[in-house]
């Protein structure tokens, strides 16, 4: 390009302004024309099969159930949220409609979920917790729960992918977990809640269940108060468990037995000191001492907390379950109740489906409009192929 110089430009380079937008949601509705024809000899009427919908007699798409699905269970959004959010967009859908889609989607995915519950109940291993759930009554509210088991074989280097499942009811009855675990032979890491008694007790049948203890809520006791009351003693008690935790945190994901040898040499003497130390920080105490309460809930326990010690497959905490329960305490400032029993329950069942996605890296609305699209036709002897990591894996396979 010549210029008023008579000189000519030469590129040196260039540079690059990247600006992150935004393309907005588009809805369309898909026709599908059926024509009918009849035969002129025999007055047989043929006409090609309805297409499939992931609800009978329903107009909403696989894409369009999984959307709706996701933004309630995964990202906490009420549906009179999602139905004032499409009335925006000038999609009229009412909160009564969107509720009969997730009760039809619950019920079209159950089979997964049988899945899922056989797969975690066969684990060496388990990860047991609660939260409340406020339920909307006759007149008022009442304070649910909902119940999570998650198997995480990860920590000592488990093949098994990790899944966690979600349980309904309307109070903390200890038969609950009775129930949910009737058939569990294996370890239980959970907190010191008195309803778990009866899985370990001797004359359980089959057999005992293990009982595990979180160090995480013990070490939380003394957290408090050497936070809020700077008391040397429980100062001393955090910084003695966080040794533990730090050695700990070296062998994450090690094989079983080399787990074990590590915590044999390197921190059972910490734990063999930290009990004897606590003993004799306790009988110099009153018994009402906030303190002494702390110790007391280690102390009275110590068996099922320094198991760890002498299994690799036992974590230090049960933070876990912990973790699958966030997004429903999260998601309580959200959606406030929930509507029944019947809405308990289904929102235990998406909660198993969605936590189990993310713990495999699954984007859950994707694999839930591909599932939804499958699910009714594909052979019950392969349901297991569309399993989140399953499903994962078949993806990653085709793409290559």
């Amino acid at each position: 390009m010549p210029l008023r110089c008579g000189g000519v430009l030469a590129k040196l380079g260039e540079t690059i302004t990247e600006t992150l937008e935004v393309i907005p949601r588009q809805w369309k509705v898909v026709q599908t024309v059926r024509e009918k024809f009849t035969c002129r000899a025999c007055e047989t009427i043929t006409q090609p099969p309805a297409p499939f919908h992931p609800i009978s007699r329903g107009r909403a798409g696989a894409n369009l159930l999984a959307m709706v699905l996701d933004a309630k269970f995964a990202n906490h959004m009420p549906l009179n949220r999602q139905s004032e959010a499409y009335a925006r967009e000038g999609i009229d859908l009412d909160v009564s409609t969107l509720a009969d889609w997730v009760g039809a989607g619950t019920a079209t995915l159950a089979p997964l979920f049988t899945l899922l519950q056989a797969h975690v109940m066969a684990a060496e291993r388990l990860h047991g917790d609660d939260t409340t759930v406020p339920v909307l009554a006759r007149g008022k509210t009442i304070t649910g729960r909902l119940w999570t088991y998650v198997r995480d074989d990860r920590p000592f280097g488990g093949p098994a992918p990790p899944a966690a499942i979600f349980y309904y009811s309307r109070d903390r009855g200890g038969e609950h977990p009775q129930r949910h675990l009737a058939g569990y032979r294996g370890i239980l890491q959970a907190d010191a809640y008195a309803g778990f008694n009866d899985l370990y007790s001797e004359a359980r049948k089959p057999d005992p269940v293990i009982q595990a203890l979180c160090w995480a809520h013990g070490r939380r006791n003394f957290f408090q108060l050497a936070e809020l009351a700077k008391a040397p003693v429980a100062i001393e008690a955090v910084q003695r468990i966080d040794a533990i935790f730090d050695i700990e945190r070296t062998i994450n994901g090690l094989p079983i037995e080399q787990r074990r040898a590590v915590r044999q040499v390197q921190i059972a003497p910490l734990v063999n000191d930290l009990q004897d130390w606590m003993r004799d920080i306790r009988g110099k105490m009153s018994r009402h001492a906030d303190v002494a309460k702390a110790i007391d809930y280690m102390l009275k326990r110590w068996p099922a907390f320094r198991r760890f010690l002498d299994d690799g497959r036992i974590c230090l905490t049960n933070n876990a379950a912990e973790r699958a329960l966030r997004g429903i305490a999260l998601g309580r400032k959200a959606w406030l109740f929930a509507g029944s029993d019947r809405g308990g329950e289904r929102a235990a069942s998406m909660y198993s489906l969605i936590v189990t996605a993310k713990l495999n890296d699954v984007d859950p609305r994707a694999w839930l409009a591909d599932v939804l699209t499958r699910i009714s036709d594909h052979p019950a002897s392969h349901l297991h192929e569309l399993l989140p990591w399953n499903w994962r894996d078949a993806a990653l396979k085709a793409a290559a």
